[in-house]
């Protein structure tokens, strides 16, 4: 039928025929490599980022009705769009054709910093606008759409952004939301605070539904009513319509002997089983009506298994409005609401119900739609050969795993009834994010028929069904023995449940190597326990108990509605306008449009290849050989790239920085698990890919010392890096004096800090060029082009002016562009040189994690004395920082650290650091490298220290608060004026401001009041000290009056192009012309080239920006002071001179219009502090350890800022990074030191649903600062230390927690103290409040009766 069929589809509109396609092709390849749209990014591979996401439109000619539906094109396959048209940012808006009024909102609301992860957001939030679209709602106010402001979050709670901290996406996104409250939207370039809202909603950019919502493309709409079929079989793709078809193509006739034949519907399983392998033919499933049937009747509904999740979930939450809610309606609700929470939108609207069972029932998937099936009697029907049978899904999970000719049909949710009981459902989940895209610690489900006893109140458990999944490699299993437990002629009761409690702590046992399995098996308890409760504690008679029981899910849905929200305050300052004004990040609506070209965007020059990199999977072998598995393609590999290919008179050498450097490739010895040992090259970037993973090394261990994995070992062994005295800090005062004055010490406490790993969304780059007269061009994602520079120089034994290294943009950095980026160019440059060959690469998100390294874990102790008021007279900290294998920049650790641990005055302070060189990858810097953990040892000290005296750590925080005189003695030579020390002023502000005081009040009655959530508070204070190094920068004129500009420093997404435009056009302006002279849009930032300009540095350390705006306004002085003379001889001659005759003028004059600067901060200058403070508010679940954020309130000092929006950016974003280290991201490796995280399933960056809910803003114009850029101070970094306010209160939170756990066994509850580890994920919480708080608290309550 589809034999002679080519692929047909549309993308933008543009009409694709294909007849010729690997059926294994993504459509994320196809457009990538292929066409003209590369706004789809390849961010994670996996399904988890959102970054690559598209509008799948598909049309069904029955119906004359067209479906939209968002969708990871990462994993769709290119074949399944047979038919379809496909909208990327690009055929959203572009610069030809205009942008579309999502791409201007985003640019408006300073939604995008690095770019990188903009066009999916915009896709996201445009397939939420289509759909509502075609609701009934009644028609929105002008401007605005149909969707609700829940929905506008909901669009991309599943997209990650690494920049933001998702505030001013929320915003963008909100402001098309018809029930939005315009006041309640950020700062944005439409209006200025107090304006009133006709003048707002003039401005904000027109969203007409009529005009802004792309049609699907009538040439396709005609050519799919004429199709026969979608099948393109030319291409080894089937798409049966028939289950006599299907069969024949299972069947030997179908299919030659031997083939691998792959079953898909949406392909989002690749997702988490990665698919390296080959497979002959696909058969899509999606056609066979059978497999996407919904029959709904009085016995329940049916739904077929090719049935997308998306659709499930309406169709289930459409059926249960049919029906009682104390009956099966709130089954019916209650598994819509569950299903809602599993992956992201863009995953459901691919990923089908059987899919997702199959997965369970043959790779035993941890699925919470198995777990939530399985409690409600569903059944399954499936085809087994000719044979169709209903069973149980207990029944079909239990079975042998599917063989490929085995086919699940459909499952069954039946309505439950009783005329003499009261059904119960309740589903629940433990996972790291609360609407989803993560899978759960434990899910688990529970369906009870209740009735009451005659005589009395009590609750009796006539029949139930208990299940719990994903706590181990098993699928969801029922716990029948905890069933027997509960049902009976037995009354609930306390002791009931108790024994119940035992029972489930005997079943959910995970197995050896599941994290976290004590915390699991407690979470099945407190999940029992939750469900159990009401019915006990309530003392109303059921029906009225379950009319409340029905409000409460009332509730539970308002809470949908609630909002993230936050204010901003900011002082725009004119003194030196533009420079001040809170412009639009520079190119922003072309990163929105997606037309912003990163480096994998550039074309593959002629004959390029790619490559990938092969790594070691153990520490401290000899590689004997490389070889590659039987089941790759011979023809796929066209060479293995090693240290035997560093040319002759050239280095292997990888990376350096000024303390050391680090080798390109392993020689004999690979030193640690993710050394690089080789560079295999291949064709396209995904066979590169699966020849790296089909790699296999022979190693030998014999004769080798036992490799250094733990900072232990090192010291034990003496493996140290050496720290030069000029990096080592000089101590303060004298420790034994301090703590011979103190009343009280603590001696020898420690503390552990993990690593943390960048997640830049856009993944490590390169694309090396070969050029004439062996000279080679180099386009890297790259923090420091610079010294990339010359490290391939070396490495290829060529003289530095034969190397070129270009960068445009990075998407994303965070340090993890710096030293660990060299190594990714600098082997594309040698496998390049060896070749012949253009070579790039774009390391997958698994490579990337495993070789990156990230931040410094350590090893903490310290010793602390005090007076009984609080004050702290002495400190002493010894810290083992695990350095990993070469010395990249952990030699500065100790003087970043020291700087940062001084923010207190500690009265003495003295430390011993020891960087220790271990087997594993390299560490390196990460925004705020050491200073971070430092400033979070000083927090950990101040804690303990309120804990050993039982006052409030806020007391213990103020009284140890620097004065002038102590800040003078701690911080010489970077203190400044008198009135430069605002941390004083912004604690009693913020104090305020923040409701500090009356919010400590409320939270007490809270935590008095509430058994099961407690509250916490905290405020932090921030003193950060910042260096200013020398920058390079060029400004020239061009003869049109426009301005290009080249600077040392990367754009990273912190808006570093921005501020240079803006002190460009307000430098030029001194010039005086006649007549507006509107510079700022004439004023162009272009890539940096090495070649061009040198000397450019590390872009780095949160003073780049101010450095290049300081470089380049001595260019402008320099051009000011060219023209000046022209000026005057002209308005000699004519009444008024505007800019660009001045310029057009100069052009036939001999004036040089071309400047070059080199800015050298002077020593006075280069180092000075940045200061801020902030209180969050935080509320944990004692039952799962769950953490939300309440709120947070931040004042910072910008100085006299260069541009409050960017600025606000940047501190909310580092705010959020920070949070993301303290509470969530744990960056894991085995007992070898591999990787174990290694992509978006098991690394968990922060979402819009785990960041503050109320996040409040100030930036404190702090006026003039004597040796400062135009008086302005870094915010790229300090911020990032206040998230500390976020962990504190959580230790808050827990506090109480314990004191309510020791009360119930009658112990003293005064404070004892507890260290809270970092991250303080879920399990850490919970742990601290008591694993076994459920059962302290049963017997409490049963010993009280």
């Amino acid at each position: 039928m589809g034999r002679d069929k080519n692929l047909v589809f549309a993308v933008n509109g543009q009409r694709f025929e294909l007849s010729d396609i690997d059926p294994s092709t993504t459509v994320l390849e196809f457009l990538r490599l292929h066409t003209r749209f590369k706004s789809v990014k390849l961010g994670c591979g996996e399904g988890g980022c959102g970054a690559c996401v598209v509008l799948l439109s598909r049309y069904d000619p029955a119906s004359d009705r067209v479906e939209d539906f968002t969708t990871s094109s990462c994993l769709t396959l290119l074949c399944s769009i047979n038919g379809c048209s496909i909208t990327t940012a690009e055929g959203l808006g572009n610069t030809k054709d205009g942008f579309h009024p999502i791409q201007k909102r985003f640019s408006g609301f300073h939604a995008s910093q690095c770019g990188f992860c903009t066009p999916g957001m915009c896709m996201s939030l445009y397939g939420a606008l289509v759909n509502a679209e075609k609701t009934d709602r009644p028609k929105p106010s002008k401007g605005f759409s149909k969707l609700t402001v829940s929905e506008a979050e909901r669009a991309i709670s599943g997209n990650l952004c690494r920049c933001t901290g998702y505030r001013s996406i929320a915003d963008a996104c909100k402001s098309f939301a018809a029930n939005v409250d315009i006041e309640d939207l950020g700062l944005n370039t439409f209006w200025r605070k107090g304006e009133d809202k006709e003048t707002c909603l003039s401005r904000l950019p027109p969203y007409d539904q009529n005009s802004d919502i792309r049609a699907f493309p009538e040439f396709l709409k005609d050519e799919v009513k004429a199709s026969d079929g979608l099948g393109v079989e030319k291409c080894n793709w089937y798409s049966p319509v028939t289950f006599e078809a299907l069969q024949c193509l299972l069947g030997s006739d179908g299919m030659d002997k031997g083939d691998r034949v792959k079953v898909v519907v949406g392909n989002t399983g690749v997702g988490y089983y990665k698919d390296y392998q080959h497979w002959d033919k696909y058969i899509d499933l999606r056609h066979i009506p059978e497999l996407q049937v919904i029959v709904k009747d009085k016995t329940g509904i049916e739904i077929g298994a090719a049935v997308t999740i998306t659709k499930a979930v309406k169709e289930l939450r459409d059926f249960s409005e049919y029906l009682s809610n104390l009956d099966g309606g709130n089954i019916f609700r209650r598994l819509a609401d569950h299903m809602e929470k599993i992956a992201s939108g863009f995953i459901r609207n691919s990923a089908s119900l059987g899919g997702n069972l199959v997965m369970a029932q043959r790779e035993k998937f941890p699925s919470d739609i198995v777990t939530i099936l399985l409690a409600g009697a569903s059944s399954v029907k499936i085809l087994a050969g000719l044979k169709v049978e209903r069973i149980t899904l207990e029944e079909f999970l239990r079975r042998p795993p599917l063989d490929p000719k085995t086919m699940l049909l459909s499952v069954k949710i039946p309505i439950l009834k009783s005329n003499s009981s009261k059904v119960l459902f309740e589903t629940y989940r433990a996972a790291p994010r609360p609407l989803g895209n993560a899978l759960p610690y434990l899910n688990a489900a529970f369906l009870a028929e209740v009735s009451q006893c005659d005589s009395s109140n009590n609750t009796r458990i006539n029949s139930c069904r208990m299940v719990f999944g994903a706590h181990s490699s098993q699928h969801a299993v029922r716990a029948r023995k905890l069933e027997d437990v509960l049902v009976g002629e037995k009354v609930l009761s306390l002791s009931l449940l108790s024994e119940a409690i035992e029972v489930v702590k005997k079943i959910v046992v995970p197995e050896d190597g599941i994290s976290s399995s004590a915390y699991r098996t407690s979470l099945a308890a407190g999940f029992v326990f939750t469900f159990l409760i009401p019915l006990i504690e309530s003392a109303l008679p059921i029906p009225k108990y379950l009319d409340g029981y029905s409000g409460l899910v009332k509730a539970v849905e308002q809470e949908r509605d609630q909002l993230s929200y936050g204010k901003q305050v900011v002082e725009v300052d004119k003194q030196y306008t533009p420079v001040g004004d809170p412009v639009a990040k520079s190119q922003s609506t072309i990163q929105a449009s997606g037309e912003a070209v990163y480096v994998d965007d550039i074309p593959s020059p002629t004959n390029c290849l790619y490559g990938a990199f092969i790594y070691s999977m153990k520490p401290l072998v000899r590689v004997k050989s490389i070889t590659f598995s039987p089941s790759l393609p011979k023809d796929v590999v066209i060479s293995v790239v090693s240290f035997q290919d560093i040319p002759i008179g050239g280095e292997n050498l990888g990376s350096r920085t000024i303390f050391g450097s680090e080798p390109l490739f392993a020689d004999e010895l690979a030193h640690c698990a993710g050394d690089r040992v080789a560079f295999v090259v291949a064709e396209s970037q995904k066979l590169a890919d699966m020849a790296a993973e089909a790699a296999v090394i022979d190693y030998d261990m014999e004769d080798l010392e036992t490799p250094i994995l733990s900072v232990e070992d090192a010291v034990e062994r003496l493996s140290f890096f050496e720290v030069l005295p000029i990096f080592y800090p000089e101590k303060v005062g004298d420790f034994s004096k301090g703590m011979a004055e103190a009343d009280q010490k603590i001696l020898s406490a420690q503390i552990q800090l993990g690593s943390q790993y960048y997640f830049y969304m856009e993944n490590q780059s390169a694309l090396a060029i070969p050029d004439e007269d062996n000279c080679m061009v180099v386009h890297s994602s790259t923090q420091t082009p610079e010294f990339l520079h010359g490290t391939i120089a070396r490495c290829l034994g060529v003289p530095e002016h034969n190397i070129r290294v270009i960068t445009r943009r990075v998407g994303g950095g965070f340090g993890g562009k710096a030293a660990r980026a060299m190594p990714v160019s600098v082997a594309c440059a040698v496998a390049a040189h060896k070749l012949n060959r253009p070579v790039r690469t774009y390391l997958n998100r698994k490579t990337d994690m495993i070789m990156a390294g990230g931040r410094h874990p350590m090893k903490v102790t310290y010793s602390v004395g005090f007076k009984s008021n609080g004050k702290i007279t002495a400190l002493h900290v010894d810290i083992l920082i695990n350095g990993g294998l070469s010395p990249d920049i952990s030699p500065i650790m100790p003087h970043n650290m020291v700087n940062t641990l001084k923010k207190y005055d500690w009265g003495n302070l003295s430390f011993d650091f020891k960087v220790c060189k271990t087997n594993h990858t390299s560490k390196s810097a990460m925004r705020a490298p050491g200073k971070v953990q430092a400033s979070f040892i000083a927090e950990a000290v101040i804690e303990h220290v309120a804990s050993v005296l039982s006052m409030e750590v806020d007391v213990i925080r103020t009284v140890n608060l620097h004065t002038q005189n102590s800040l003078s003695l701690f911080y010489p030579g970077s203190v400044g004026g008198l009135e430069e020390y605002t941390v004083p002023l912004t604690w009693v502000k913020l104090g305020f401001s923040s409701d500090l005081a009356q919010r400590t009040k409320e939270i007490k009655e809270f935590n008095l009041c509430n058994t099961w959530k407690k509250r916490g508070i905290s405020r932090v204070p921030i003193i950060y000290e910042v260096a200013v190094r020398p920058t390079p920068g060029k400004v020239s004129l061009l003869s049109d009056g426009s301005v290009v500009v080249e600077v040392g420093g990367i754009e990273l997404g912190q808006g570093l192009w921005t501020k240079v435009k803006q002190m460009v056009a307000f430098a030029l302006s001194a010039v005086q012309c006649d007549g507006p002279m509107d510079l700022l849009e004439k004023v162009r930032v272009v890539q940096a080239d090495t070649l061009s300009v040198t000397q450019g540095g590390w872009t780095a350390g949160s003073t780049t920006s101010e450095a290049s705006c300081q470089a380049v306004q001595l260019c402008c002085d320099i051009l000011v002071e060219r023209l000046r003379p022209l000026r005057d001889r002209l308005r000699e001659q004519q009444e008024s001179i505007t800019w660009n005759v001045l310029v057009q003028q100069a052009y036939l004059q001999p004036v040089n219009l071309s400047a070059s600067a080199f800015y050298c901060p002077e020593l006075s200058s280069m180092q000075y502090l940045n200061y801020g403070a902030a209180v969050s508010e935080v509320e944990i679940d004692v039952l799962t350890g769950e953490t939300r954020i309440l709120r947070s309130d931040i004042i910072y000092d910008c100085g006299k800022s260069l541009n409050p929006a960017v600025d606000l950016g940047q501190i909310e974003g580092a705010f959020v990074q920070g949070i993301g280290f303290f509470m969530l991201e744990e960056y894991t490796t085995n007992s070898e030191g591999l990787v174990n995280t290694k992509g978006t399933w098991t690394y968990k960056i922060p979402t819009l649903d785990t960041v503050p809910r109320e996040f409040n803003v100030e930036i404190l114009n702090s006026g003039h600062h004597k040796g400062r850029v135009l008086s302005s101070k870094a915010s790229g970094e300090p911020p990032l230390l206040l998230a500390a306010s976020v962990h504190c209160a959580t230790r808050a939170a827990i506090k109480e927690a314990r004191r309510q756990l020791l009360s119930w066994s009658s112990l003293d509850t005064t404070d004892s103290p507890f260290q809270l580890d970092v991250p303080a994920t879920m399990s850490v919480v919970k742990e601290l409040c008591g694993l076994d708080s459920v059962e302290k608290y049963l017997r409490w309550r049963m010993s009280a009766k």
